[in-house]
């Protein structure tokens, strides 16, 4: 296994002396509302199913999903997460060549590595905000037979309009696009920017239920393509690859009940009033700048002497791990990403954060 991740709350803990429930993890991209209590519930009165074999083909679970995004089932495929996928999808596509759209997660490049693949990045530039000019990324795939865009991309937060996602592929119809959307349910307006519904043969999407419903133990990935692609896929899963307890938890999500509407909504609802209220906080610092994101996370760019390493390190002594982004493609260690919590969380740590930033400003002068 390759590392291309973040921060680990285990290494710190063990460096601090602490147990790993005492580290507030900022570097990890959950739903600060989740998971939902009812579902928490509904799997404890549960907990018996896992001394009986999953279903083998998880062919109910594909079903529910489908259901819930009016989607022919033939077209999805469910997983042990959606890095199951990642992770098979240049060995079963028998990728040559493949694009990251970047700076962005580490396991596209990861996925093309460890099979020896030829991979390239198509990366955004910190002035435009990490926005990807579309026409030149249309220019730039020619010669490439996979694209991976994780959308909104992590860890820049921004989203590319699934119109101009949709245009781009059509225009290349000879290439595979792989579509990650693990924080779309994050972003206002979620259902008119996702590729599920596409019709395009050469689209895939991944959907993740980790980050929004904060279940990222259970693995629950899927992936939605064309019934040509899913069967592919289909000859290479194995069998049980989603456990008891994760399926029973799709059944609930997919249900479309009030409880988890109104979870859904509460959710966008609460990361956008939070982010207003950090960018708000920093909008006037000459050492730090927030870039603009659709989601529960926030990239920040450092200047003066301040370095990710650095800030990283003072804010490990209270305790709170944020995410280094030095091993981005095109990032460097001038780049942290955080993400949001609890309201109370976030004011204590934009208070630490300010300290530190204040020392810096009153050296510099």
């Amino acid at each position: 296994m390759l590392k291309g991740h973040g921060g680990n709350i285990y290494d710190l803990a063990q460096q601090l002396g602490c147990h790993p429930s005492e580290i507030v993890d900022m570097s990890s991209n959950m739903n600060p509302l989740g998971p939902p209590e009812d579902l928490v519930s509904l799997l404890q009165e549960n907990i018996n199913t896992i001394s009986s074999l999953p279903e083998v083909d998880a062919n109910r679970t594909v079903n529910a999903f489908a259901d819930r995004y009016h989607i022919d089932p033939e077209r999805v495929i469910a997983g042990n997460g959606t890095t199951q996928f990642i992770y098979s999808i240049p060995r079963i596509l028998e990728t040559k060549r493949a694009l990251i759209f970047a700076p962005t997660y580490a396991d596209y490049a990861d996925a093309c590595a460890i099979q020896n693949i030829d991979y390239n990045y198509s990366t955004a530039r910190e002035s435009v905000a990490f926005e990807h000019d579309m026409n030149a990324a249309a220019q730039q795939i020619q010669g490439y037979d996979t694209v991976f865009i994780c959308n909104p991309n992590n860890p820049t937060g921004n989203i590319i309009p699934a119109a101009d996602l949709e245009q781009l592929c059509k225009s290349h119809a000879d290439v595979n696009f792989v579509i990650d959307e693990s924080y779309l349910m994050f972003v206002d307006g979620f259902n008119t920017q996702s590729m599920i519904r596409s019709a395009l043969p050469n689209v895939m999407v991944l959907d993740s239920m980790s980050k929004f419903f904060g279940i990222p133990g259970l693995r629950i990935g899927f992936l939605i393509s064309s019934p040509v692609i899913i069967k592919k896929f289909k000859t290479y899963l194995l069998p049980w690859s989603v456990n008891s307890l994760a399926q029973m938890a799709v059944h609930y999500l997919m249900k479309q009940t009030a409880e988890v509407e109104t979870f859904i909504e509460n959710t966008v609802k609460f990361i956008a009033q939070e982010r207003y209220i950090l960018f708000e906080t920093f909008k006037n610092s000459s050492l730090i700048k927030l870039f603009p994101s659709t989601t529960c996370f926030i990239l920040a760019r450092l200047y003066g002497n301040l370095t990710a390493d650095d800030l990283g390190m003072h804010l490990a002594q209270d305790r709170i791990l944020i995410r280094n982004c030095s091993n981005f493609s095109g990032l460097s260690d001038r780049f942290i990403r955080f993400s949001l919590k609890t309201g109370e969380i976030n004011r204590m740590f934009a208070k630490k954060l300010l300290a530190r930033i204040s020392q810096e400003e009153s050296i510099l002068k």
